[in-house]
Parts: C-alpha cells; structure tokens; sequence
C-alpha cells in the first residue's frame, strides 16, 4: 500500500498587548442582536404593508364594461389606445367604419400598456413601473389579460391558448373538439373537431373568443344560451347547422300521432308513398305520405324530410 503523508504542526499561540478584560456580553451583545432582528422585522411588515398599499390603490375604479383594470393598451395594428381589446374591436368593427380598414386587434401581439393611474407608457407587465400600482390582480403574460374583477375565477388554458373563465378546477379542455367544456360533459358530449372555432349559427358572432355563456347542443355544436333560448322561444326546436332536435321531443311526437290519426287523408292521397331522411337518426323510410308530417320507422320521430315522391 502507498503511504499517506501527514504535517504535524506545534499548537498556535496569540500575543494581545492591550490586556484588558473581555466579558462575555462583548463577544455576543445578545440585546444588541435581538433589537436588530426587531428592526428587520419591523421594516418587513412596513414593506409588505406598502405593497399591499399598491396592489389597493385604485382597484375596482378603473377600466371599462368588458374589464375593471388599472391600465389602458395600445393597439399594436392601428397604434390607438384603448381601454381594452374588446374595446378596440366594438370601435373599429362599428358600421361607420370603411369594410376595408375594419379589423381585430392581434391579442398576442401587444406590447405597450398606460397606466391608468400615473399614465406611464410601458412594456407589457403586471405593476406599473413608475407609480408601482398593480394594474390587474388576475394577469396572464401570454394574453396579455388584465383584470381586477377576480371574482371571474379567471384560468389560462394552454391547450385553448386563451384565458378562461370559472375556475379551472370546473373545466376540462378536449383536444378533439378544441375547446373547454364544463367537467359534467367530460364523459358524455359528442366530439366535433373544433367545436367552438366557428361563428354562432344564429347571431354570428365568433364563438372561440365570445364573452357570453355558451352551450353544447345534443348533436355536439355549440351556439350562444341566449341564442338557444330566442330559437325556443320561436318554436324552433332543431340544431340551426344539422337539424337535429335539440332537446327531447317525445311528447310533441304523441301530440302529432294524435293529430294525424284524427286527420284522414283524401283517398287519392291514401296509398301514396314517398322516401323521408329522418334528421335525428339519419335514416331513410319509405313510408305512407301525410300532408301533417311524416313519421321516422326506426326512431319514431317526426323531424324528418321528403327526398324522394
């Protein structure tokens, strides 16, 4: 084995020259520690105090009617500023404006905000870096979204690639249909690629990026609640894109069975057959004609069309 080489080396001794007594209260000035830490203390609450100061000041005062926030944007296609990008949309999408220089803001792409307190013009960030103010307690960086108003329970979701609303702990995102849907339809709603990338078949509006409550059809297409209750309310009952029924008809079903047994036909009319595509199933009957309506063989339904005499 190889050898190990060890120093030894003679006890160090230390000379001091000014031989006065030194108590154990000069080495650990143990009050003198403690008064410090006091004091760091102090200056931490005060600090934090400050902060929250900022984060308050202003809050819930500012903004417009889509958001409550402490900043304005400008608008990086037109260099306008707004209050937000639904503000900015509502004003250069208006009927006054020329089809040709109407147009949406590009969300992702805006760099500058105003501060709405101290009117500094700054990069897109969370507070102000003049005055300090938070100017949105919800902030996404990816969207550049500010809001006060968390009450929204507002929620980044990647796979969308926008922000939510109602909390992510009530939504799932499915990659099929391109979408969030709420947690109660996760095991039961029909998949349609890009379900919501489409406008609303009754009002138009884009239904990816709408603001108002949207629902999921039986059929698995998406259209506005306001929309789906205008259409009831209007006796319409089939899905404006596949007409499919949307809701259960059974009984509106009896009520025609009743009325067609108490509606004969004229004789001439008896025996005439015809072909029906049935809306609801997607089946092909041929079956007697009635000038009431026609009734599906295999589902029993009376959403049905003539494609053949």
């Amino acid at each position: 084995m190889g050898e190990v080489a060890i120093m030894h080396s003679e006890p160090l001794q230390f000379e001091c020259s000014d031989m006065r007594h030194v108590t154990e209260g000069d080495v650990y000035n143990r009050s003198s520690n403690a008064e410090h830490r006091l004091g760091e203390e102090k200056g931490q609450s005060t600090e934090n105090e400050k902060v929250e100061d900022l984060r308050k000041r202003g809050y819930m005062e500012h903004g417009c009617q889509h958001y409550r926030r402490r900043c304005r944007i400008r608008a990086p296609c037109c260099n306008e500023i707004f209050d937000c990008r639904h503000c900015h949309n509502e004003a250069k999408n208006h009927i006054s404006i020329d089809q040709k220089l109407r147009h949406d803001i590009p969300r992702h792409q805006l760099k500058q905000v105003i501060c709405s307190l101290c009117g500094t013009e700054q990069e897109v960030q969370q507070n102000c870096i003049n005055c300090g103010v938070c100017m949105g307690k919800y902030f996404c960086g990816t969207c550049k979204l500010f809001d006060d108003d968390v009450s929204k329970k507002q929620y980044h979701c990647s796979g969308c690639g926008i922000c939510r609303t109602g909390g992510c702990e009530n939504f799932f995102h499915c990659d099929k249909c391109g979408c969030c849907y709420s947690n109660l339809l996760k095991n039961s709603h029909p998949c349609v690629e890009k379900a919501m990338h489409h406008d609303c078949p009754i009002c138009f509006e884009y239904l990816f990026e709408s603001m108002n409550d949207i629902t999921v059809l039986p059929c698995g297409h998406t259209i506005h609640k306001g929309c789906v209750k205008e259409m009831r309310e209007h006796f319409q009952y089939a899905c404006p894109l596949c007409s499919k029924s949307i809701c259960d008809m059974s009984k509106v079903w009896e009520k025609i069975d009743l009325e067609i047994a108490a509606t004969p036909m004229p004789e001439i009319y008896q025996n005439k057959m015809i072909w029906i595509l049935c809306n609801d199933c997607g089946k092909t009957c041929n079956v007697k004609y009635h000038l009431i309506a026609q009734k599906c063989l295999n589902c029993k339904s009376y959403n049905t069309r003539q494609t053949r005499g």
